[in-house]
């Protein structure tokens, strides 16, 4: 039953301009004006740290630039402490992009009457799966064979590996399932509790 003031609305996609092209709907919702406020709050944050004179990082941080200088310690914490610092380094400009996306995909939804992105299982699934083809073609590049060691142990015997083998790949495959599930199922319900909590005032 449909309630007028219901928790769920809050997440509701509505089309504000309807277009089609060739019989494809490509109408500019809810979600596309969020998506596009993000990134431009995104391009102003990386624009205000950098001085618009010689397009160099302050000697004293601003609030912008200190933000900034954090979000890149932790992340390039975590990467050193993961693959070292010649390995990690390279794959240090995806990790922080993926970070600072999701972490204001997640944020701008706080905001009263704007809408989070990462409520809906279809863009946490499509962020995830980009990611996870993204990854293993990296993998193949890099690794190539010595790749499928990923799912076989060393020294496993024959036997053991035919039950060990098709556990890993499954469970492999369903890593960016389980991720999006995760987040999606995560961010829409504590936005409805939210809404419930707000709704007794």
């Amino acid at each position: 039953m449909y309630f007028l003031y219901s928790p769920l609305e809050q997440f509701e996609v509505i089309p504000l301009l309807s277009l089609y092209f060739y019989g494809i709907d490509i109408s500019i919702t809810n979600e596309t004006v969020i998506l596009i406020v993000l990134f431009l709050f995104i391009f102003q944050v990386f624009y205000s740290c950098v001085q618009t004179v010689d397009s160099t990082l302050s000697l004293v941080p601003k609030k912008f630039q200190f933000l900034f200088e954090s979000i890149y310690k932790i992340i390039i914490s975590l990467i050193v402490d993961n693959l070292g610092q010649e390995k990690g380094q390279p794959f240090f400009p995806m990790l922080f992009s993926i970070f600072f996306f999701l972490i204001s995909l997640n944020l701008i939804g706080l905001v009263p009457y704007s809408f989070t992105l990462t409520s809906h299982l279809i863009v946490t699934f499509a962020i995830a799966l980009f990611i996870f083809i993204a990854l293993n073609i990296i993998c193949i590049q890099k690794y190539q064979f010595a790749f499928f060691s990923l799912f076989l142990p060393s020294g496993t015997s024959f036997l053991l590996a035919l039950l060990l083998v098709p556990i890993e790949f499954i469970s492999y495959i369903f890593k960016p399932v389980s991720l999006s599930i995760r987040l999606f199922a995560n961010m829409m319900a504590g936005h409805t509790l939210l809404k419930v909590i707000a709704g007794f005032a």
